[in-house]
């Protein structure tokens, strides 16, 4: 390949949330994305579906996504968001019945770009100017509490059906193209070697924890380098964070609601814990832990935020509190910078610390839109489309970011750019190229196997859920009749 690019902490997907995106959908909502994007609400009313998750690509990331997903913005009935619902769970002023909250349908649009964004540039303040994971854990978190009000075995079955068939679509192609570059995890001593190595292989098809890559791979196609597995497969880190939230959830959404405050303050004490150094905890185990520890606490936050908690507490005070967690957060950066300096995916306490902050804020000014104000409203079928394929966007994504450079790299054979000038012109350019060519290749995906979120919701196949309404079609003598 002509030239790299960055995408990310490498191993430590920043994620994806996933995208950040799978979310478990409301009643009638649409699949959420990998990272259970959390189920939003639709400008119509939506019934509660099981989302699934979805967003970040770094550990220290995003799943969102990890991993939440979203129900389509399509709008169908939504049952009563249950007892203890907060005002984003509630019905919009004006509406009979509660509908999703487009509000949050923008919040996981936004993770989900910052997460390509951050995976394509690398740019380590980003982690700092929107920290995409732990929005996305707290949109699923609240959706989850939501969903809760029926039984939780039928909850969680239904937002890992969610869930698994996207994973496998995108897990036969990554397969595919390890074992046509060579790969053998029986053989690989990083895998454990022998039968190990190949039980491993298992989470490809359920992400109870990180599935196996070589950290240098075969390239079967000349465009992909080295580290491409590493790059592609790394980030469904947050599928595994995703899935063990959701199986955990029904237990501490009935600790939350016993001791609210020890159970939402917990996680970042068990992060003081074992994303300091104070406790070390080898291997894939220990990488689990420190996750579900430093997301647990804006998971949780999903809680307070559906049970209107956080609007008993006095805005001043909330905000304030927030904010000094954030300004410890970034204290604590200071002190523990990585090799990617102020990059919060690499430093634990200070990624849970303002992840914790910056999601108290959101929520807490949380307008629950029925339909997107102003300006924003010319971005309403693209907010639609991205949380109805959130699993999608974020499953895909690195590895649509590496397919872009044999693209870019016709630009080194144009005739007129063949100079010294015109070469470096390319050089400089080249990841603008490639952050210009992602978007036309993730719609791709989204036309070719966005589709399979559908089926995994039981619903009728979308090549493109934007929320656009089909005309309906009239019965025989309808048009005669509207003639007059």
């Amino acid at each position: 390949m002509t030239h790299g690019y960055t995408t990310g902490p490498g191993a430590d997907p920043e994620p994806a949330g996933p995208y950040g995106h799978p979310y478990a959908p409301t009643p009638g909502a649409s699949a959420g994305a990998p990272y259970d994007f959390p189920q939003q609400r639709t400008a119509a009313p939506v019934p509660e579906a099981d989302q699934s998750p979805v967003p970040d690509a770094g550990r220290g990331p995003v799943p969102d996504a990890g991993p939440g997903a979203v129900p389509d913005a399509g709008r169908s009935p939504v049952p009563d968001a249950g007892p203890g619902a907060g005002p984003a769970a509630g019905p919009a002023p004006g509406a009979g019945k509660p509908g999703r909250d487009r509000y949050l349908d923008l919040l996981r649009s936004v993770a989900l770009v910052r997460v390509v964004v951050y995976h394509l540039f690398g740019w380590a303040w980003l982690s700092i100017l929107f920290p995409s994971m732990g929005v996305m854990f707290a949109l699923a978190g609240s959706l989850m509490a939501r969903s809760l009000k029926r039984p939780a075995w039928s909850v969680i079955r239904g937002r890992v059906r969610r869930l698994l068939p996207p994973v496998w679509a995108f897990s036969a192609l990554a397969l595919t193209l390890l074992f046509a570059g060579g790969w053998n995890p029986g053989d690989d001593p990083d895998q454990g070697g022998g039968a190990w190595g190949l039980v491993k292989l298992f989470n490809y098809l359920v992400p109870i924890g990180a599935p196996p890559y070589p950290w240098e791979a075969g390239a079967p196609l000349d465009w992909l380098e080295g580290s491409w597995a590493d790059q592609a497969v790394g980030p469904l880190w947050y599928l595994r964070a995703y899935l063990w939230f959701v199986i955990a959830s029904p237990l501490l959404l009935w600790a939350f609601r016993r001791a609210p405050w020890p159970t939402l303050l917990a996680p970042l004490g068990l992060t003081a814990v074992v994303g300091t150094g104070l406790v070390t905890i080898p291997g894939e185990t220990g990488h689990a832990i420190s996750d579900f520890a430093v997301y647990g606490g804006c998971w949780v936050l999903g809680f307070a935020h559906h049970d209107g908690m956080l609007k008993q507490v006095p805005r001043y005070v909330s905000v304030s509190c927030a904010a000094l967690v954030m300004a410890f957060g970034l204290w604590w950066a200071s002190g523990h910078q990585g090799d990617d300096g102020w990059d919060l995916n690499d430093i634990p306490l200070a990624q849970a610390a303002w992840s914790f902050g910056f999601v108290v804020i959101l929520l807490q000014y949380s307008p629950s839109w029925r339909e997107l104000p102003g300006r924003l409203a010319k971005w309403d079928k693209l907010v639609t489309l991205s949380n109805n394929r959130a699993v999608t966007i974020y499953l895909w994504h690195n590895l649509l970011i590496m397919a872009t450079v044999p693209f870019v790299d016709l630009l080194y054979r144009v005739p007129f750019l063949q100079s010294e000038r015109g070469m470096h012109a390319i050089d400089s350019s080249y990841t603008i190229w490639m952050f210009a060519l992602v978007w036309p290749l993730i719609a791709l995906a989204v036309l070719a196997v966005g589709w399979i979120e559908d089926l995994a919701a039981k619903r009728g196949p979308r090549l493109w859920p934007n929320g656009t309404k089909r005309p309906a079609r009239g019965r025989p003598g309808s048009r005669a009749a509207h003639r007059g």
